[in-house]
């Protein structure tokens, strides 16, 4: 027992006395709308801190591993000094994807400190991943249009929330709640909706009254918010009206 409390307490005084490096770089951008007209899209990034580190950036489509990407990114490794910047280059390929429809593919920034400072500093390398949708040309439809032609669906026993994206574009959204305000439920913090997707999402708590609202926030090309809100009526598919943004 008096071993385990002198560990103990070891521990704690070494945490006193051990610094950590803190994540030094943000990027430009929360997304990347990579039109198809254009032969590449950009990226800065920043070094905020004081030091060098080492930057590795890399695509994949959504489950890490992926190698059939017909994208690249350069350069995929880059030293930054301390309050640097950096210009990512994404590139594409010119075939693999829909045309009819957008795509995503996820980008990946990793901060890599490249020197200790103290033999007690703890050295965390730090990832940062965003979206990069690929958009067509002349697609069905416009962008803005997406988040309102969203098709909501309240089931007739109130235990579930389902969505139809019937628009040839990707919409993402945050803090999609039911009922009245200041007595909403959270269905879902965080969604992103692909193009010609349909989502279901049971409820916590079954809406017992035949008639609910519904709120939502779309973010747009800008990482922007938009609020969009609908009157649902069980059974039967709404679609929401922008109020806010």
């Amino acid at each position: 027992m008096r071993f385990n409390i002198v560990g103990l307490l070891v521990a704690l005084l070494s945490m006193l006395f051990i610094s950590t490096a803190q994540a030094g770089i943000t990027l430009g951008q929360t997304r990347v709308v990579f039109e198809a007209k254009n032969k590449e899209e950009n990226l800065i990034v920043r070094n905020e801190s004081d030091r060098p580190i080492l930057v590795q950036s890399w695509l994949d489509g959504g489950k890490g591993s992926d190698t059939n990407i017909p994208f690249a990114v350069t350069p995929p490794l880059t030293k930054m000094g301390g309050k640097g910047q950096q210009l990512l280059r994404i590139l594409f390929k010119g075939s693999g994807l829909p045309q009819d429809r957008e795509s995503v593919v996820w980008l990946n920034v990793q901060e890599i400190p490249s020197e200790a400072v103290g033999k007690n500093t703890l050295q965390i390398a730090v990832r940062q991943r965003i979206k990069v949708f690929y958009r067509p040309a002349n697609l069905v439809g416009e962008v803005k249009d997406a988040p309102s032609s969203l098709q909501w669906t309240l089931d007739k026993g109130g235990k579930s929330l389902s969505v139809h994206n019937p628009s040839a574009y990707h919409v993402s959204t945050l803090q999609t709640k039911l009922g009245l305000i200041g007595q909403e439920t959270m269905v879902t913090e965080r969604q992103m909706i692909a193009p010609g997707e349909k989502l279901s999402f049971p409820l916590a708590h079954a809406v017992s009254s035949a008639k609910t609202d519904l709120s939502f926030v779309s973010i747009n090309d800008w990482g922007g918010q938009q609020t969009f809100k609908a009157a649902l009526q069980s059974g039967i598919s709404a679609q929401a009206k922008l109020v806010a943004q």
